[in-house]
C-alpha cells in the first residue's frame, strides 16, 4: 500500500469510530446540545445546521417532543414556520448529553499531549481546507459529517 492508501485507511477507521461513538448527524443528543448552545430556533434552521433532510429532522424532533424534551410552537415572527425549544426536562437532558460528550472527547484524545493535539488539529485543518477546494466546492462527493 502507498502512504496515501494507508492515510485513507486510517481516516476511514477513524470515521467509523467517530460514527459509532458520536451522536450522529441528526441524533437526538446532538439536537438537544445544539438547542442548549444556540437557543430556540426554527425547525428549518435546525435542519440546516444539522445538514439533514427535513423529513429526518421532523421524525427525530417528533420523538423528542413525545418524550417531553422539546416543544414546537408557531414562530412569533413568521407563522409559516415552527420554533423548536427545549423544555425543562430537555434542558436537563441536554446538559447531561453535553457533559457526556465532553468526557468522551477528552478520553478520545487522552493518548496525545497538548502539543500533539495542536499539531494534529493544524494538520487536519489543512487537509480539511484542501478537501473543501478539491472535492466539496467542485460539486464532488460531500464527505463532511458534523
Amino acid at each position: 500500500m502507498t502512504m496515501d492508501d494507508r492515510l485513507v485507511c486510517q481516516f476511514r477507521d477513524i470515521g467509523h469510530t467517530l460514527h459509532s461513538v458520536s451522536e450522529g448527524r441528526g441524533g437526538q443528543k446532538r439536537i438537544l446540545i445544539l438547542l442548549l448552545e444556540a437557543g430556540p430556533m426554527t425547525q428549518r434552521e435546525l435542519t440546516s445546521r444539522l445538514r439533514i433532510q427535513p423529513g429526518s429532522a421532523s421524525e427525530v424532533i417528533g420523538k423528542l417532543e413525545v418524550a417531553g424534551l422539546l416543544e414546537r410552537t408557531p414562530s412569533s415572527e413568521d407563522k409559516r414556520t415552527t420554533d423548536v425549544r427545549l423544555t425543562q426536562a430537555g434542558l436537563a437532558a441536554a446538559r447531561e448529553a453535553r457533559e457526556a460528550r465532553a468526557q468522551r472527547n477528552e478520553r478520545m484524545f487522552a493518548c496525545l499531549t497538548e502539543e500533539e493535539k495542536e499539531t494534529a488539529l493544524s494538520l487536519l485543518q489543512k487537509i480539511n481546507a484542501w478537501w473543501d477546494v478539491q472535492f466539496r466546492e467542485s460539486g464532488a462527493e460531500d464527505g463532511r459529517h458534523s
